[in-house]
């Protein structure tokens, strides 16, 4: 239609364009990302799943390879033991168990092992940083003292290191020598009670694993005065010492906390079952119990 003569002309409308494209791009990047979380998801629990598979099989396996060498008793408090998972410190062949320590030490197998040492210690420190802060702060406000202990262990090779722990007795806890921790032990404090029943103050001890003077999993490292005792009264005593000593092992998720040669005894049973079937997979399985242990105080005082 045309306007009156003399009349102003509207300028022309102009249509407006809507970005179509970013708002179809965020879209499409939300969506990515949606299954992209929901892959890595199905990712971790296929391939947990699959390791947990692998290394069950691993440990069956060697079960059934030990044979005679094994009793079924039960060992501590909700840890069940069954027959060959242990060794019988009788029919031990000592050639044995040094060969097999000598492939755990070989250097393919040392850089398996150091690998798997550094990303579990790595995870741990990642994953349980506010519970590593929220320890601190507690054992500080909780009694007097350093928030760290440090204690001389025997390691491989018998070589003697400090160990790193989050202290959890009082400061004079060994004014009268060095014993074991009893249940019900008076030198525990409030906190250390509820951390060494949740296996915490074993913690900082990825410290130690990291400098290499230990292993995220192999026989927990004894006290020199202990061991000195312990190699006079246990037969292959010292086989423990050919392989680097761990935060946890097959003797921690299978066996209670020992506080006397007899303890000390089976324990040893335990790690030279270990040292003489390791395999990787086996690792990933005592990392796994070790949580489920940990979870519940299994065996702690």
């Amino acid at each position: 239609m045309l306007a009156p003569r003399g009349a102003i002309r509207s300028a022309p409308k102009r249509r407006r364009f809507i970005p179509v494209a970013p708002v179809v791009n965020t879209d499409c990047r939300g969506i990515m990302l949606v299954y992209l979380g929901a892959a890595t998801i199905t990712f971790v629990l296929v391939a947990g799943a699959h390791i947990l598979r692998s290394a069950y099989l691993e440990i069956e396996s060697a079960r059934r390879a030990a044979g005679p060498n094994a009793s079924g008793e039960r060992a501590g408090p909700g840890l069940r033991t069954r027959d060959h998972e242990r060794l019988s410190l009788d029919a031990i062949d000592a050639r044995e168990i040094e060969a097999a320590a000598s492939a755990i030490n070989s250097d393919a197998g040392a850089a398996v092992k150091r690998a798997a040492d550094i990303i579990f210690s790595v995870a741990l420190l990642t994953f349980l940083a506010p519970l590593i802060l929220a320890t601190a702060i507690a054992i500080r406000l909780d009694s007097a003292g350093p928030i760290f202990y440090r204690q001389r262990r025997v390691g491989r090779g018998g070589a003697v290191f400090n160990v790193l722990k989050f202290r959890s007795m009082v400061t004079d806890a060994e004014a009268d020598g060095p014993q074991y921790a009893e249940i019900g032990d008076q030198r525990i404090t409030r906190v250390g009670h509820f951390i060494r029943r949740l296996r915490i103050d074993e913690i900082p001890q990825t410290i130690n694993v990291l400098r290499g003077e230990m292993s995220f999993v192999g026989p927990r490292p004894e006290r020199p005065e202990f061991v000195a005792m312990l190699e006079n009264e246990i037969p292959h005593y010292q086989s423990r010492h050919l392989v680097k000593p761990g935060i946890t092992g097959w003797a921690q998720v299978k066996y209670e906390y020992a506080a006397s040669v007899a303890g000390a005894r089976e324990k040893l049973r335990y790690d030279l079952f270990y040292i003489s079937r390791y395999t990787p997979l086996m690792d990933v399985a005592i990392v796994f119990m070790t949580v489920r242990v940990a979870l519940f105080g299994l065996g702690s005082r």
